[in-house]
């Protein structure tokens, strides 16, 4: 027998996680690679971009792609985001719809349920070209009676869209296995694309201006929900090993400049704090973080933005 036969058929292919803001994509991504390679926060809409995750099942090299929230788009970054969403579907070699079960149960009328309907209608009509295998993720059922999610998975199962239903929590880890099980057998008999060590396919300064900007959320709340971004400006590798990263947090008025900076500029140092030490547990060296903060009327409007975070810029 040959030492080519003797050898293990390799598996590689990318895996869309899809769904309604806020139904736990990103804790679900982070959770299956182990580390945090997506943001999160309470808010909806708080994944902008598409963001791969690198999962190792066995022989199999899972690319999960994490993409933004699918919902009804009013602004120019809205329709950017649903597409680019949209388009992470149509290019992988599998679907994972990820659900709030628990949020479809206390509200069947509310916002998530309306984005996930339209979804699934969507799905059924194959709106946006011919798709791979979907199954679907009830996600946080560690908050419902099993009774209640009796009901759930029947209604889904009765659409006809999905090859399984699986019921998990993203947050406590929980039936996650028998997802990237699922995941591993639709993929393409390949060579593995990265090292079997890599986390996450995304620039260091792109997710250090992630991190920022999730420390922002989660800082201001209700304040300034979508008004910021964050750019990484410089990144300076020093002597002793650390790195010397210069942060710009943009806001679209010059009001919103005093909130981000807070009295005495206490609020946008609580945040690089708490940056500054999420970077540091992830890339594994000290950092240095120094955050500035700018008005950019606009910014949203910009196609460089765009560019820079990966996304299409939508004409009018």
């Amino acid at each position: 027998m040959s030492d080519a036969a003797q050898t293990p058929q390799t598996r590689c292919g990318f895996v869309a996680v899809i769904g309604a803001p806020n139904a736990g994509k990103s804790t679900f991504v982070n959770a299956l690679v182990g580390s945090k390679v997506s943001i999160v926060s309470p808010k909806v809409q708080t994944t902008r971009m598409p963001v791969r995750g690198v999962a190792m099942r066995g022989q199999a090299q899972i690319i999960f792609v994490d993409t933004p929230g699918i919902f009804q788009p009013r602004r120019r970054l809205d329709r950017a985001m649903v597409k680019s969403a949209w388009a992470g579907a149509g290019d992988a070699d599998a679907v994972l719809l990820i659900v709030d079960a628990a949020d479809l149960v206390a509200k069947p009328k509310g916002a998530a349920a309306r984005d996930t309907d339209a979804i699934v209608e969507s799905l059924k009509k194959a709106e946006h070209g011919k798709l791979p295998k979907i199954s679907l993720v009830l996600n946080k059922i560690d908050e419902l009676p099993r009774a209640e999610l009796l009901p759930l998975v029947q209604s889904f199962s009765e659409t006809g869209v999905f090859d399984q239903v699986f019921m998990i929590s993203a947050l406590k880890s929980d039936g996650i296995d028998e997802v990237a099980d699922w995941s591993a057998a639709h993929l393409p008999i390949s060579a593995w694309l990265y090292p079997e060590d890599q986390a996450a396919d995304i620039p260091s300064r792109l997710l250090a201006s992630e991190i920022t900007r999730e420390k922002l959320y989660f800082r201001l709340h209700d304040e300034l929900p979508y008004a910021t971004t964050v750019e990484t400006e410089a990144w300076t590798a020093k002597k002793d090993g650390s790195v010397k990263i210069d942060q710009i947090i943009y806001v679209e008025r010059a009001g919103q400049k005093g909130i981000v900076l807070g009295k005495g500029g206490q609020t946008v140092k609580a945040i690089g704090e708490s940056a500054r030490r999420e970077m540091e547990t992830i890339f594994g060296h000290r950092v240095h973080l120094f955050l500035f903060v700018k008005v950019r009327e606009g910014w949203a409007e910009n196609r460089e933005h765009y560019r820079d975070i990966g996304l299409e810029y939508p004409e009018e």
